[in-house]
């Protein structure tokens, strides 16, 4: 039972020496990097959302 406990353990140590290595920004950096992605995100929902209005009715116009 031991051998099957071992790799996990070793894979959870190396995840922690990894994220260690991890240099996180400053709160200022990460709230205009979690807005940009926030716009973007609301930005291509609403392109998606005129794009599907435009092809259904489009299509709509065609079959009927």
């Amino acid at each position: 039972m031991k051998d099957k406990d071992a790799p996990k353990t070793s894979w959870f140590k190396n995840l922690k020496v990894e994220f260690s290595k991890v240099i996180w920004g400053d709160k200022k950096t990460l709230a205009q990097q979690t807005a940009a992605v926030v716009v973007v995100s609301v930005v291509l929902g609403i392109i998606i959302a005129v794009l599907d209005f435009v092809i259904q009715h489009g299509v709509d116009i065609l079959v009927s």
